[in-house]
Protein backbone atom coordinates (compact mmCIF):
# COMPACT_ATOMS: atom_id res chain seq x y z
CA UNK A 1 0.00 0.00 0.00
CA UNK A 2 2.99 2.13 0.56
CA UNK A 3 3.93 1.97 -2.66
CA UNK A 4 0.90 3.36 -4.33
CA UNK A 5 0.17 5.84 -1.70
CA UNK A 6 1.36 9.04 -3.76
CA UNK A 7 -0.67 7.62 -6.77
CA UNK A 8 -3.71 7.08 -4.38
CA UNK A 9 -2.94 11.22 -2.96
CA UNK A 10 -2.37 11.96 -6.01
CA UNK A 11 -6.01 10.79 -7.87
CA UNK A 12 -7.84 11.80 -5.05
CA UNK A 13 -6.26 15.85 -6.04
CA UNK A 14 -7.49 15.46 -9.39
CA UNK A 15 -11.09 14.17 -8.53
CA UNK A 16 -11.50 16.76 -5.47
CA UNK A 17 -10.41 19.67 -8.19
CA UNK A 18 -12.12 18.65 -11.11
CA UNK A 19 -15.48 18.66 -9.01
CA UNK A 20 -14.68 21.66 -7.24
CA UNK A 21 -12.89 23.38 -10.86
CA UNK A 22 -16.11 21.86 -12.75
CA UNK A 23 -18.64 24.86 -11.09
CA UNK A 24 -16.60 27.83 -13.01
CA UNK A 25 -17.33 28.02 -16.57
CA UNK A 26 -15.03 29.62 -19.50
CA UNK A 27 -15.53 30.11 -23.43
CA UNK A 28 -19.28 30.80 -23.05
CA UNK A 29 -20.10 27.76 -20.86
CA UNK A 30 -18.87 25.19 -23.37
CA UNK A 31 -16.14 24.27 -21.03
CA UNK A 32 -15.55 24.36 -17.55
CA UNK A 33 -12.46 24.73 -15.69
CA UNK A 34 -12.16 20.94 -14.48
CA UNK A 35 -11.76 19.81 -18.24
CA UNK A 36 -8.94 20.73 -17.79
CA UNK A 37 -7.66 18.76 -14.37
CA UNK A 38 -10.24 15.74 -14.79
CA UNK A 39 -7.60 14.19 -18.07
CA UNK A 40 -4.34 14.32 -15.08
CA UNK A 41 -6.19 11.25 -13.71
CA UNK A 42 -5.21 9.01 -16.73
CA UNK A 43 -2.02 10.70 -16.57
CA UNK A 44 -1.99 8.73 -12.43
CA UNK A 45 -2.88 5.74 -14.00
CA UNK A 46 -0.38 5.41 -16.62
CA UNK A 47 2.21 6.52 -14.08
CA UNK A 48 1.00 3.88 -11.27
CA UNK A 49 0.38 1.11 -13.90
CA UNK A 50 3.63 1.85 -15.63
CA UNK A 51 6.06 1.78 -12.36
CA UNK A 52 4.23 -1.22 -10.37
CA UNK A 53 1.34 -2.94 -12.76
CA UNK A 54 -2.05 -3.06 -13.54
CA UNK A 55 -3.09 -4.16 -10.10
CA UNK A 56 -1.77 -1.39 -8.06
CA UNK A 57 -2.87 1.08 -10.97
CA UNK A 58 -6.41 -0.48 -10.27
CA UNK A 59 -6.32 0.14 -6.48
CA UNK A 60 -5.95 3.67 -7.35
CA UNK A 61 -8.48 4.15 -9.09
CA UNK A 62 -11.07 1.94 -7.09
CA UNK A 63 -9.12 4.77 -4.55
CA UNK A 64 -10.61 7.93 -7.02
CA UNK A 65 -13.77 6.19 -7.59
CA UNK A 66 -14.47 6.27 -4.02
CA UNK A 67 -13.51 9.95 -3.47
CA UNK A 68 -15.18 11.10 -6.64
CA UNK A 69 -18.92 9.09 -4.98
CA UNK A 70 -18.07 11.16 -1.60
CA UNK A 71 -17.73 14.63 -3.34
CA UNK A 72 -21.01 13.89 -5.25
CA UNK A 73 -23.12 12.74 -2.31
CA UNK A 74 -21.51 15.96 -0.37
CA UNK A 75 -23.17 17.98 -3.95
CA UNK A 76 -26.26 15.70 -3.63
CA UNK A 77 -27.01 17.69 -0.37
CA UNK A 78 -26.23 21.35 -1.44
CA UNK A 79 -29.28 22.52 -2.73
CA UNK A 80 -29.49 25.34 -5.36
CA UNK A 81 -32.24 27.61 -6.94
CA UNK A 82 -33.89 24.75 -9.37
CA UNK A 83 -32.54 21.35 -7.81
CA UNK A 84 -29.45 19.80 -5.70
CA UNK A 85 -25.68 20.98 -6.93
CA UNK A 86 -25.26 17.59 -8.73
CA UNK A 87 -28.08 15.80 -9.77
CA UNK A 88 -28.75 12.10 -9.46
CA UNK A 89 -28.03 11.63 -13.39
CA UNK A 90 -25.00 13.63 -12.96
CA UNK A 91 -23.28 11.69 -10.57
CA UNK A 92 -24.23 7.78 -12.44
CA UNK A 93 -22.53 9.36 -15.54
CA UNK A 94 -19.27 10.52 -13.86
CA UNK A 95 -18.79 7.75 -11.85
CA UNK A 96 -20.10 5.06 -14.67
CA UNK A 97 -17.88 6.80 -16.96
CA UNK A 98 -14.82 7.20 -14.49
CA UNK A 99 -14.78 3.62 -13.63
CA UNK A 100 -15.07 2.36 -17.42
CA UNK A 101 -12.62 4.28 -18.63
CA UNK A 102 -9.95 4.12 -16.42
CA UNK A 103 -9.94 0.49 -16.23
CA UNK A 104 -9.72 0.27 -20.19
CA UNK A 105 -6.82 2.48 -19.91
CA UNK A 106 -5.30 0.29 -17.65
CA UNK A 107 -6.07 -2.33 -20.14
CA UNK A 108 -5.06 -1.20 -23.41
CA UNK A 109 -1.81 0.10 -21.93
CA UNK A 110 -1.10 -3.41 -21.04
CA UNK A 111 -1.49 -4.76 -24.30
CA UNK A 112 0.81 -1.91 -25.87
CA UNK A 113 3.21 -1.48 -22.77
CA UNK A 114 6.46 -3.16 -24.58
CA UNK A 115 6.72 -0.92 -27.67
CA UNK A 116 7.61 2.69 -27.92
CA UNK A 117 7.53 4.23 -24.36
CA UNK A 118 4.72 7.24 -25.54
CA UNK A 119 2.85 4.54 -27.49
CA UNK A 120 0.93 3.01 -24.33
CA UNK A 121 0.34 6.17 -22.04
CA UNK A 122 -1.05 8.04 -25.50
CA UNK A 123 -3.06 5.39 -27.30
CA UNK A 124 -4.75 3.80 -24.25
CA UNK A 125 -5.91 7.69 -23.18
CA UNK A 126 -7.41 8.93 -26.55
CA UNK A 127 -9.39 5.50 -26.47
CA UNK A 128 -10.63 5.71 -23.30
CA UNK A 129 -11.21 9.34 -22.51
CA UNK A 130 -13.34 8.49 -26.02
CA UNK A 131 -15.44 6.21 -23.99
CA UNK A 132 -15.18 8.59 -20.98
CA UNK A 133 -17.05 11.47 -22.86
CA UNK A 134 -19.44 9.16 -24.07
CA UNK A 135 -20.85 7.59 -21.09
CA UNK A 136 -20.25 10.53 -18.87
CA UNK A 137 -22.01 13.14 -21.44
CA UNK A 138 -24.65 10.88 -22.53
CA UNK A 139 -25.94 9.45 -19.26
CA UNK A 140 -25.84 12.89 -17.30
CA UNK A 141 -27.51 15.01 -20.14
CA UNK A 142 -28.95 13.40 -23.00
CA UNK A 143 -32.69 12.53 -23.46
CA UNK A 144 -32.00 9.01 -23.70
CA UNK A 145 -31.27 8.71 -19.81
CA UNK A 146 -34.28 11.63 -18.59
CA UNK A 147 -36.07 8.35 -16.80
CA UNK A 148 -32.99 8.31 -14.46
CA UNK A 149 -34.48 12.02 -12.93
CA UNK A 150 -37.91 12.60 -11.01
CA UNK A 151 -38.38 15.85 -12.14
CA UNK A 152 -37.70 18.63 -14.94
CA UNK A 153 -34.59 20.32 -13.20
CA UNK A 154 -32.56 16.86 -12.16
CA UNK A 155 -33.22 15.71 -16.38
CA UNK A 156 -31.07 18.86 -17.12
CA UNK A 157 -33.36 20.10 -19.45
CA UNK A 158 -30.82 22.85 -20.31
CA UNK A 159 -28.61 20.74 -21.75
CA UNK A 160 -31.12 19.94 -24.37
CA UNK A 161 -31.56 22.63 -25.73
CA UNK A 162 -30.84 22.97 -29.84
CA UNK A 163 -27.93 25.66 -29.98
CA UNK A 164 -25.19 26.06 -32.65
CA UNK A 165 -22.52 23.43 -32.56
CA UNK A 166 -19.77 24.66 -30.59
CA UNK A 167 -21.62 28.06 -30.86
CA UNK A 168 -20.90 27.95 -34.65
CA UNK A 169 -22.14 25.25 -36.63
CA UNK A 170 -25.34 23.97 -37.14
CA UNK A 171 -28.13 22.90 -34.76
CA UNK A 172 -27.65 20.21 -32.18
CA UNK A 173 -28.00 19.39 -28.24
CA UNK A 174 -25.96 21.86 -26.81
CA UNK A 175 -24.64 18.54 -24.44
CA UNK A 176 -22.66 17.77 -28.08
CA UNK A 177 -21.12 20.51 -28.08
CA UNK A 178 -20.05 20.34 -24.59
CA UNK A 179 -18.60 16.45 -24.86
CA UNK A 180 -16.77 17.51 -28.26
CA UNK A 181 -15.29 20.82 -25.88
CA UNK A 182 -14.17 18.52 -23.59
CA UNK A 183 -12.62 15.77 -25.31
CA UNK A 184 -10.79 18.03 -27.62
CA UNK A 185 -9.31 19.43 -23.96
CA UNK A 186 -8.77 15.52 -22.92
CA UNK A 187 -6.80 14.87 -26.19
CA UNK A 188 -4.69 18.37 -25.89
CA UNK A 189 -3.76 17.40 -22.26
CA UNK A 190 -2.92 13.96 -23.08
CA UNK A 191 -0.36 14.74 -25.88
CA UNK A 192 1.31 17.73 -22.86
CA UNK A 193 1.25 14.69 -20.57
CA UNK A 194 3.67 12.92 -22.37
CA UNK A 195 6.40 15.25 -21.18
CA UNK A 196 5.89 14.75 -17.23
CA UNK A 197 5.39 10.93 -18.26
CA UNK A 198 8.27 10.37 -19.50
CA UNK A 199 10.05 12.55 -16.77
CA UNK A 200 8.55 11.07 -13.82
CA UNK A 201 8.87 7.25 -15.30
CA UNK A 202 12.45 8.05 -15.84
CA UNK A 203 13.45 9.31 -12.36
CA UNK A 204 11.54 6.50 -10.52
CA UNK A 205 14.02 4.34 -12.24
CA UNK A 206 17.00 5.75 -11.75
CA UNK A 207 16.07 5.47 -8.22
Amino acid sequence: MTKILPGVIAMALVVVASNILVQFLILDGILTWGAFTYPLAFLVTDIMNRLYGAQAARKVVYAGLIVGITCSLIGSQIMLEFGPAVALRVAIGSASAFLVAQLLDIAVFNRLRDGSWWRAPLISTVISSIIDTVIFFSVAFSSLFNGFSQSAAEQIIWAQDPVPFLNAGPIAPLWVSLAVADWGVKITIALIALVPFRIIIGRAKSF
